[in-house]
């Protein structure tokens, strides 16, 4: 468990800001009176999800392998980072959606009928809802986090072993 404590403390720092993200967006109206933009801007949450999984990386190299990581071994650290990201994100979705902006589903399922994008309340509602938000954040958790980790890992990765 000591090889994983960098990745824990980071998946937990990238939950953290996650939920301080959906504050963030809930307090700009994201969720209510511009729910019109949240399908746009919800993705800027890529820039600090990005910065997170780099300082996670680069913390892992300088504090866990002494400044000298390869690929490899940057790739696993992020996988796993990306796998104990997933499974807090049911959690940090719960308290999203419960705690943080509970309006948020009959907003979007609102906006969505009256856009025309889904043409039944059953419709919308099948896609606006918790399980499904559970399902979609820990596949993208994962998902993204071995992509972001891919490529991110080229950079960071020490050009020459001393």
């Amino acid at each position: 468990m000591k090889n994983l404590k960098i990745e824990i403390k980071w998946a937990v720092i990238f939950s953290i800001i996650g939920l301080l993200w959906m504050l963030l967006e809930k307090l700009v109206g994201l969720h209510s009176t511009h729910i019109n933009k949240h399908m746009y801007l919800t993705n800027l949450f890529a820039i600090p999800a990005i910065i997170v999984m780099v300082l996670a990386l680069k913390n892992k190299k300088k504090d866990f392998y002494a400044g000298q990581m390869n690929y490899k071994q940057g790739l696993i650290s992020g996988i796993i980072l990306s796998v104990f990201i997933a499974l807090l994100s049911p959690l940090t979705q719960w308290i999203t959606s419960t705690i943080i902006t509970p309006e948020y589903f009959p907003n979007v399922i609102a906006y969505s009928l009256e856009t025309g994008y889904y043409k039944s309340i059953e419709e919308a509602e099948a896609y606006f809802n918790l399980k499904n938000y559970i399902v979609q954040s820990t596949i993208g958790a994962l998902v993204m986090g071995i992509i972001t980790t891919a490529i991110a890992m080229v950079f960071i990765r020490s050009k020459k072993e001393k």
